[in-house]
C-alpha cells in the first residue's frame, strides 16, 4: 500500500486532537472523543494546512504516482511544525515505526534558495534506532553521466553484505509493479530519495539526478556522492560544541564585561598613584602600554570578542601590574636600608629578575596547557591571558626601566613611598613558622573537605554532562520547581534548573535525546520545551516566536554526550599537566625536590579549597556554581595565579639563606615571607580587586569563573606563606636551604651562657 494511504486517516486524526489542543484541549480523554459541533472546530481550524501536502499525480496511461516527499512546507513555518509534531497526542496518531525528517536545502540554478523544504515520512526499522542499510557498506560513490542520455548520475558500489540487504530492499520496493523510493540521510536529513526502478543486485547502483547537465546538478550530484563515502569514514566530521547566543544576552555579557574592564583599569590606575607616589605613573605607563599592544594584537587577529576574552582583559589588567609591584618593593627595600636612589633602582631591578621571570613562566605554562586543552571561549581567554603575560614582561620589564632611566637622568628621581605604603607592612616580624601546626590542621581539614566533595558531587554544566542548555526569559517571575515539573511532563525526566540573573530567567539543562544529533533532534527537544512552558508564556505566543526568535530563548548551547566525556579527560589531563610541568620547572630552578614538593602541595590546597566550595556551597549562593570549561580555566589560572606568589616567597628564601649563615631555617624563612609580604599582599590584592569587579558588574556569563577566581587568589594567598614555605622547615631537617654564599658576611650567634 502507497505510503499516501497509509498517511491518510492518521493525518486526518492528528489535524483533528491538533486542533483540540491548540483550543485549550489538555485532558486526553477530551481530546479522543469525537466532537463535529460546529463551536467546537470553529478555531485553529485545519492547523496542519502549514504543512503544503502534496498530492499524487496521474499521467496519461492512468497510473498514480507518489512523490518520495509528503509535503512542501514553507521554511518559516518549519519550526511550529515541528513542534506541533512533536507534541505526543498528536505523535501518537501516527504508526510507530514511522519518522518525519526534513529534506536539504535546495537551490535554483542562478543558487538561490528555494523559500521551501521538502518533509518525507520515513519508514524505520522497528525496534532499532538504524536503518536497514548504514554507510560503512558504501566502497565507493562518485559523480558521473550517463552514457545513454547524457544526465548527470552518481555511481555507487558496496561490500558484499551491503549488495545482499540492497538486493531485498529494491526488490521489495518493486513488488507488485510499484516503485517505491528509498530515502539517503545523515543526521536525519534526507540528501535523496530515488525510485527504485528494479532488482538491484551485484552492489552496483545509478542513481539518476536528471537529464540536465548544469552546474547546480554536478554539485548536488557531487554532495550526495560525497554523503555516501561519509558514511566509510572512521572520524566523520561532528560538530562538538555548538552555541546560539541571542543578541540581548551578548549585548549585556560584552557591556557587563566592557563596564567592568573600564572600572578594572581606573582603580589600578589609582591604586598605583596612591600606594607608589611618582613612581605609580611608571606602572600606568607599562599598563597602557601592555592593553594597547594586547588589543591590537587580537585585533590583527581577527579575534573575536567573547565574555571570557574580556575576562582575560580584565585580569590581564590586575596581572600586567604585577611586575612593577614586585619592582618597586624590591626598590623600597633597598631603600630602607639606606641605598641611594639610583642604586636602590639598579640593585632592585636587577633582584627582581629571577622571581619576576619564575612568576611569568609559570603563569604562562598553564595558560599555554589550557589553550591547548581548551575550547572555542576558553581557548579565547587562554590566548588573551598568554598575550598579556608576555607583553606584562616587556612592559614591566624594558618599558618601565627606559622609562625610569630617561627620568633620572636628568637628576631627578620618583618617588616610591606615600604615607600609606610608608606605614603598611614596614619592619614586618610576623612568626609565620611558628604557627605552622596550626595551619597543619586547617590544611588537613582543606583535604578532608576536598575528598568530601569528590564524593558529594559537582553541578556539571553542559559541556561535561552532555546534552542541551538553554536560557529562557519569561515575561513575569517563576520558581525552578514549577519550572522543572513542567518539563518533566514533556522530556520524562527532570532538568537542572537554576535562576540565571533574575527569577525572570533561568538556564534549563536536559540530557534528552542526547544522544541524538541533528537538526530533527534539536527540533524536538526545543518543540517539547515550548509545550512544557506554553503555560508560563503569554496567551497566543507561538511555538515559532519562541523557537526561532531571542524574544524567549537568549542562549542555547549543546555538546554530544561523547564530547562531553573528551572535555572532561582533556580537563584532568589539563590539570595534571599543569602541575607536573611546574613541578619540573621549579625542581630545574631550585634544584631541590622540597621546593617543588611545597609548590605541589600548596596548589592542591588551593584547588580542594575551590573544589570543596563548588560542592557544597551551590544552593546556597544566588548564582550557578558548575564544573566546566570556564571552571577549568579558574582552576589553571589560580595554580598559576598560586605559583606566581610562591615563587616569590622561595627565590627569597634561597637568597636569604646565601647571605644569613648561621640562622636557623625558620628565622631565614620568617624573614623571607616578611621581607615579601608587602609584594605578596599588592600583587594578590591588584588580581583580587580586578575580579572583584568583574564578578559584580561583569554580568552572569562570567560570574561562575570570577568566584573560582576570587577564592582562588585568597587561598592561594594564604597557602604561598603559611602552607608552601613552613614545608620547607619540615622536610629533610638536615639539609639547608640553599648553597651558602662564602662572599657574604658571616652571621656569629653567640652561645648564651648559662645562669650560675
Amino acid at each position: 500500500m502507497p505510503l499516501f494511504n497509509i498517511l491518510a486517516t492518521p493525518l486526518q486524526n492528528a489535524e483533528k486532537i491538533l486542533q483540540k489542543y491548540l483550543n485549550g484541549v489538555k485532558d486526553s480523554s477530551s481530546l479522543a472523543k469525537q466532537d463535529s459541533t460546529e463551536d467546537s472546530i470553529s478555531l485553529n481550524r485545519n492547523p496542519l494546512r502549514i504543512m503544503r501536502f502534496i498530492q499524487p499525480t496521474q499521467d496519461a496511461q492512468g497510473q498514480v504516482h507518489y512523490p518520495s516527499a509528503v509535503a512542501t512546507p514553507l521554511l518559516k513555518d518549519s519550526s511550529i511544525i515541528n513542534s506541533y509534531l512533536n507534541i505526543p497526542v498528536v505523535r501518537n496518531q501516527f504508526p510507530a515505526n514511522l519518522k518525519f525528517m526534513w529534506g536539504k536545502q535546495e537551490y535554483d540554478d542562478n543558487g538561490k534558495a528555494y523559500p521551501y523544504l521538502e518533509l518525507y515520512a520515513i519508514k524505520t526499522v522497528p525496534g532499532s534506532d538504524k536503518a536497514k542499510l548504514e554507510g560503512e557498506v558504501i566502497t565507493d560513490a562518485r559523480q558521473d553521466y550517463d552514457p545513454v542520455t547524457g544526465g548527470v548520475v552518481v555511481e555507487m558500489s558496496m561490500n558484499k553484505h551491503g549488495a545482499d540487504v540492497w538486493a531485498k530492499m529494491t526488490s521489495d520496493a518493486t513488488v507488485g509493479n510499484k516503485h517505491d523510493p528509498i530515502a539517503i540521510t545523515l543526521d536525519e536529513v534526507v540528501y535523496s530519495a530515488p525510485y527504485v526502478n528494479g532488482p538491484i543486485t551485484g552492489g552496483n547502483s545509478q542513481i539518476t539526478m536528471g537529464n540536465r547537465n548544469t552546474g547546480q546538478t554536478v554539485n548536488e550530484a557531487t554532495d550526495l556522492a560525497n554523503i555516501l563515502k561519509s558514511g566509510k569514514l572512521n572520524a566523520p566530521a561532528r560538530i562538538v560544541q555548538e552555541q546560539v547566543v541571542g543578541p540581548t544576552l551578548g549585548k549585556a555579557a560584552v557591556n557587563g564585561g566592557a563596564l567592568a574592564f573600564g572600572i578594572s583599569f581606573l582603580v589600578i590606575f589609582t591604586l598605583m598613584l596612591v600606594y607608589y607616589n611618582t613612581a605609580g605613573w611608571v606602572a600606568n605607563i607599562a599598563l597602557i602600554l601592555n592593553l594597547l599592544f594586547t588589543i591590537g594584537i587580537l585585533s590583527a587577529m581577527h579575534a573575536t570578542l567573547t565574555a571570557p576574552g574580556i575576562a582575560g582583559l580584565v585580569l590581564t589588567i590586575g596581572m600586567a601590574v604585577d611586575t612593577n609591584v614586585i619592582i618597586f618593593e624590591r626598590i623600597k627595600e633597598e631603600l630602607t636600608r639606606g641605598k641611594s636612589y639610583q642604586l636602590a633602582v639598579n640593585d632592585g631591578y636587577r633582584r627582581s629578575l629571577a622571581p619576576v621571570l619564575d612568576a611569568h613562566v609559570t603563569t604562562f605554562l598553564t595558560a599555554a596547557i589550557l589553550a591547548y586543552f581548551g575550547l572555542g571561549p576558553v581557548l579565547g581567554f587562554a590566548t588573551t591571558q598568554m598575550l598579556g603575560i608576555s607583553l606584562s614582561l616587556f612592559c614591566g620589564i624594558l618599558v618601565s626601566r627606559m622609562v625610569t632611566d630617561f627620568y633620572t637622568n636628568k637628576n631627578r628621581h620618583f618617588q616610591y613611598f606615600t604615607g600609606i605604603s610608608k606605614k603598611v607592612f614596614q619592619h614586618a616580624n610576623f612568626k609565620f613558622i611558628e604557627y605552622r601546626k596550626v595551619t597543619y590542621c586547617i590544611s588537613v581539614f582543606v583535604l578532608v573537605l576536598g575528598i568530601s566533595a569528590y564524593f558529594h558531587g559537582f553541578q556539571k554544566g553542559v559541556e561535561f554532562s552532555g546534552g542541551r542548555s538553554y536560557i529562557v526569559k519569561f515575561n513575569k517571575p517563576l520558581n525552578e520547581q514549577e519550572v522543572k515539573d513542567a518539563l518533566n511532563l514533556q522530556w520524562g525526566k527532570y532538568p537542572e534548573v537554576k535562576t540565571y540573573g533574575s527569577n525572570q530567567q533561568f538556564e534549563i539543562t536536559t540530557d534528552y535525546l542526547v544522544n541524538r544529533e541533528g537538526s530533527a533532534a534539536d527540533s524536538t527537544v526545543a518543540g517539547k520545551m515550548f509545550v512544557g512552558l506554553q503555560k508560563f508564556l503569554p496567551p497566543g505566543t507561538t511555538a515559532k516566536e519562541f523557537t526561532s526568535t531571542n524574544k524567549y530563548i537568549q542562549q542555547s548551547k549543546k555538546v554530544g554526550a561523547s564530547i562531553s566525556d573528551d572535555l572532561k579527560a582533556g580537563a584532568v589531563k589539563a590539570t595534571i599537566f599543569a602541575l607536573i610541568a611546574i613541578f619540573v620547572y621549579i625542581f630545574i630552578r631550585f634544584r631541590d625536590w622540597r621546593y617543588s614538593l611545597g609548590t605541589i602541595i600548596a596548589l592542591l590546597h588551593d584547588v580542594l579549597v575551590v573544589l570543596a566550595v563548588f560542592s557544597f556551597l551551590p544552593s546556597v549562593v544566588p548564582f550557578p556554581l558548575e564544573i566546566d570549561q570556564h571552571f577549568i580555566a579558574a582552576v589553571l589560572t589560580v595554580i598559576g595565579f598560586s605559583m606566581n606568589d610562591t615563587v616569590i616567597v622561595f627565590d627569597r628564601i634561597r637568597e636569604d639563606s646565601r647571605t644569613l649563615r648561621g640562622k636557623t631555617k625558620a628565622e631565614i624563612i620568617n624573614k623571607a615571607v616578611n621581607e615579601t609580604l608587602p609584594r605578596t599582599i599588592m600583587t594578590s590584592l591588584t588580581v583580587f580587586l580586578t575580579i572583584l569587579i568583574l564578578f559584580l558588574v561583569g554580568g552572569e556569563v562570567t560570574k561562575g569563573f570570577a568566584f573560582a577566581m576570587l577564592i582562588g587568589v585568597i587561598t592561594g594567598t594564604y597557602s604561598s606563606i603559611f602552607v608552601a614555605a613552613p614545608i620547607l622547615i619540615d622536610m629533610a631537617r638536615k639539609r639547608p636551604l640553599g648553597a651558602a654564599d662564602t662572599s657574604a658576611t658571616p652571621v656569629i650567634r653567640k652561645k648564651p651562657v648559662p645562669a650560675k
